[in-house]
């Protein structure tokens, strides 16, 4: 079975930033978390940060790490997370939560294709384009 997952990449910021998720989403649900161990090998990883995570938003899996190296790129705009909210809460909770130190790329407000949405880099460089209600299907 084919199967598309998400896969963000992370350079000693995952666990954290899953937890502002946690925080911007009451259905967010960690599914499971693995740490570099202490004492592992060179190239193991570093202690404590994340070798594997995998959580559910919005029904679908994201995995996520950290990253062994540092790279040139970073996360970019070009990809974002699209959410659709379901109520003006969700909307404002997660607004809020991925606002407080992030970027906004489009302010919350009314555009012909959603009567509230906003589009925000969080603190950690993912992208999120917020919703409220269902964008209509082609």
């Amino acid at each position: 079975m084919l199967r598309s997952r998400p896969f963000l990449m992370f350079t000693g910021q995952a666990e954290a930033a899953m937890a502002l998720y946690a925080d911007a989403f009451a259905d967010f649900r960690l599914l499971a978390l693995q740490h570099h161990p202490e004492g592992a090998g060179a190239g193991a990883g570093v202690p404590g940060q994340v070798r594997q995570a995998i959580f559910l938003l919005g029904g679908t899996h994201y995995l996520c790490f950290d990253s062994l190296d540092v790279h040139d790129f970073t996360f970019s705009p070009s990809i974002s997370l699209f959410v659709e909210c379901a109520g003006s809460e969700q909307f404002e909770r997660a607004a809020r939560v991925l606002g407080e130190g992030g970027h906004w790329l489009m302010p919350v407000g009314d555009y012909d294709f959603s009567n509230r949405y906003g589009w925000v880099q969080d603190r950690y460089g993912v992208s999120w384009q917020l919703s409220l209600g269902q964008m209509p299907d082609p």
